[in-house]
């Protein structure tokens, strides 16, 4: 018994390596999310054309809504920058237990008046499902984003 577990706790950090040594290729996960036209709705989360609902207008001119939401991103824990900066950008947001890559692309781009509007793609990299979180966070970014104060 006690070599069965010593061998699973072995396998278990032989995969959680492998998950958070695989490297992330910008090439791959930097997408625009206005572009999604091939996704997995079980594990991903698309605010855009034909997605899980539509890209968000807000009444922030597009350089500060750039701007917050990447504070906003960045400050989520475990939360790092891919690729870009300003108005498209990516991000990877690892799990707490084993580290697995969720990836958020987010594009703002202007509206009418002075607004911005939003697309966000977030998917999970691993697994078959991702129990929502993709949607939670995507969800609680742009609740952030509309209560945070001016960036000066």
């Amino acid at each position: 018994m006690g070599k069965l577990l010593l061998w699973l706790a072995l396998i278990l950090v032989a995969v959680s390596a492998a998950v958070r040594l695989a490297p992330s290729a910008p090439s791959v996960w930097h997408v625009d999310p206005l572009r999604v036209t091939k996704r997995e709705p079980r594990h991903s989360y698309l605010l855009g054309p034909g997605g899980d609902a539509p890209a968000i207008r807000v009444p922030i001119p597009p350089d500060e809504a750039a701007a917050r939401i990447e504070a906003i991103a960045l400050g989520t824990p475990r939360t790092e920058r891919l690729a870009g900066q300003g108005p498209w950008m990516t991000f990877i947001t690892r799990s707490a237990a084993f580290g697995f890559p969720d990836y958020t692309s987010i594009l703002v781009s202007p509206a009418a008046d002075g607004e911005s509007e939003i697309a966000i793609y977030a998917r999970s990299r691993f697994g078959k499902g991702d129990f929502g979180v993709n949607k939670a966070r995507v969800q609680a970014w742009i609740a952030e984003l509309m209560r945070r104060p001016a960036v000066r």
